[in-house]
């Protein structure tokens, strides 16, 4: 059971997710994954930096979104950051919602057909191969990677949502990142996935995204993931909230809050029911959570911060209590 981990600014400053993803790398974590969300800390430096400072751990952004950045330039980070470490570059491209491009004034809708054509540029670039004309880009013929890659296939996971997009994206991904907020939408998701690479002879990997939050205490372990459901929880349908019995609705003073008084004013209206989104608890309810989604038909599985009171003690804890468990 490959694990990884994923760090985002919620968990700390640049300097803070680097030294994160070194302590994972000692943990026994598998992978480490940067989100590359508009605004947000940059992705592309992050995995660079932690390149430097691992030697196991493979690396890689996920929502690298081809409705605001090139494939050429997906694919020339790729080659360089295989370069630099040593083969362990991972690549995520898509997006896990489609709600944040608007407001950069672009059309959020076309983001799936956009990933699976940036899937198939990206690979021809890295194998050296020509890359094939797409609806949405039709680059002039001749166009090659100006280096020569490590590896001439880096792993493809598809960052999708929606049962459409991630049907779609098991016919052409290596692997796929869904969301899984909350954990009970996993059965449906992973049938989608394998709805999608039925016939076509792949297996993808389906690597299961959730947010975690674990501690002794499992009041604490709740109050940290707040935030976290206060920013991603307003994205959810109402399809995703109703398996905890929530609906789009519950989120609306959360949304305007967010608005008016930024993320910490929005987390204090987090209810209790909507810590049902999230994995919390003690290392044992964390586990026992985890191991649900395994069953469930989940082949990987991606742990999302805050992680814990103390982000670089509950890496640790994870890797010493919960990891052993789910392998």
């Amino acid at each position: 059971m490959v694990v990884s981990i994923r760090l985002t600014q919620f968990v700390g400053g640049p300097a803070d997710l680097v030294d994160l993803a070194v302590v994972a790398e000692q943990s026994g974590f598998d992978q480490v994954w940067f989100a590359s969300d508009p605004f947000m800390l940059h992705s592309w430096a992050l995995c660079t930096a932690v390149a430097q400072r691992t030697s196991r751990i493979h690396i890689g952004a996920l929502g690298m979104n081809p409705a605001t950045v090139d494939p050429s330039e997906i694919a020339a980070f790729l080659g360089t950051l295989d370069l630099l470490s040593g083969g362990r570059a991972l690549a995520g491209i898509g997006a896990h919602t489609g709600d944040m491009v608007p407001k950069l004034g672009i059309d959020g809708s076309e983001i799936p057909a956009r990933t699976a054509e940036a899937v198939a540029l990206v690979r021809a670039l890295l194998a050296g191969e020509e890359p094939p004309t797409g609806r949405h880009f039709r680059w002039k013929p001749g166009n090659a990677l100006g280096f020569r890659p490590q590896r001439g296939a880096v792993p493809i996971y598809v960052t999708g949502y929606g049962q459409r997009f991630l049907t779609e994206a098991g016919g052409y991904g290596d692997g796929v990142l869904p969301i899984l907020f909350p954990p009970e939408t996993a059965p449906e998701i992973v049938r989608w996935v394998r709805a999608g690479a039925s016939g076509t002879g792949r297996d993808p990997a389906i690597a299961g995204c959730v947010w975690v939050s674990v501690a002794d205490d499992p009041a604490v372990a709740g109050g940290l993931i707040r935030p976290t459901i206060a920013f991603f929880g307003p994205y959810l349908s109402d399809r995703d909230l109703a398996a905890v019995g929530l609906a789009e609705e519950d989120f609306a003073p959360i949304t305007e809050a967010m608005r008016t008084g930024g993320v910490e004013a929005a987390a204090r209206l987090v209810t209790d029911d909507m810590l049902r989104l999230a994995v919390t608890g003690t290392p044992d309810e964390v586990a026992a959570r985890l191991r649900g989604l395994i069953d469930a038909g989940v082949t990987e599985l991606s742990i999302g911060g805050p992680l814990g009171p103390d982000p670089a003690a509950a890496v640790r804890l994870l890797g010493a209590e919960v990891l052993p468990s789910l392998r």
